[in-house]
């Protein structure tokens, strides 16, 4: 069976629901009882952001999670504002999302002074890891390998390390080609995946054409190396020149 084009977490709909939630969530701002916290002048007011901040967004993951029943295990960590920072004391301070930041992997989270004598707006760094099942690679693949199921083991990995999805289904990558060298222990992700190449350029084919009720076939030659479910050009035995899907390492089908 000829597997299937790369589907996987874009992040998938039920993510992207969460990811939703996990905005609204964030968009409710710090506890009275917290926001009503003096920061001194001597800057120390920035480590009670800290500290406040991860058990905010702590709570904000858990509604969301509660929320859309994401399937996922999720971990927010928080960075450190920059020491030399020196806030104003603020009655009143409120988290928002800054415009193009995705809540993935490593990112930010504005802070923002909505009620003191200057206003501030600062950025602190954190981290949203969310584990799940993951097909992680036993051993190092060479470029252009084709990967069987032998090759994975499945665990649990973090599939917000990389921009790249994660290939949760053997149907998603076995099958396929690695797009590089891969080094083991890897969690498979989009990226490393690509159809294989199953015929080199000058290569004979079988071309199948057909329609309701009928199919032809006939042979050719092809001009560009061809690649599973991608178009290839074949020069027919006729001299005439035309274009099909490769089906197979010596089949092309040409639609009618």
């Amino acid at each position: 069976m000829a597997p299937t084009s790369p589907t996987a977490f874009q992040p998938s709909a039920r993510a992207r629901r969460w990811l939703a939630s996990l905005c609204v969530a964030l968009a409710v701002p710090f506890s009275a009882a917290w926001a009503q916290v003096q920061m001194p002048n001597d800057g120390s007011g920035s480590f009670q952001l800290d500290a406040e901040a991860q058990r905010w967004l702590n709570d904000a993951v858990a509604r969301a999670q509660q929320t859309a029943g994401m399937p996922l295990r999720m971990e927010v960590s928080v960075g450190a504002l920059d020491s030399r920072l020196r806030l104003a004391p603020c009655a009143r301070v409120e988290p928002h999302i800054p415009v193009g930041t995705r809540l993935w992997g490593r990112t930010r989270l504005g802070l923002r002074c909505v009620d003191g004598n200057a206003r501030w707006n600062v950025f602190l760094p954190i981290t949203i890891k969310a584990y799940g099942p993951a097909w992680v690679l036993r051993d190092n693949v060479l470029p252009g390998q084709t990967l069987t199921e032998a090759d994975a083991v499945q665990v649990e990995a973090d599939w917000a390390a990389d921009n790249s999805p994660v290939l949760a289904d053997t149907e998603q990558w076995v099958g396929l080609a690695a797009s590089r060298a891969l080094v083991g222990g890897q969690p498979l992700r989009q990226s490393m995946v690509k159809p294989p190449q199953m015929f080199a350029a000058g290569t004979q084919v079988r071309v199948m054409a057909g329609g309701p009720g009928f199919q032809i076939a006939a042979e050719g030659q092809a001009l560009t190396a061809g690649v599973l479910g991608q178009m290839v050009r074949v020069r027919m035995d006729n001299g005439k020149i035309t274009s099909g899907t490769v089906l197979d390492a010596r089949t092309v089908q040409v639609e009618m």
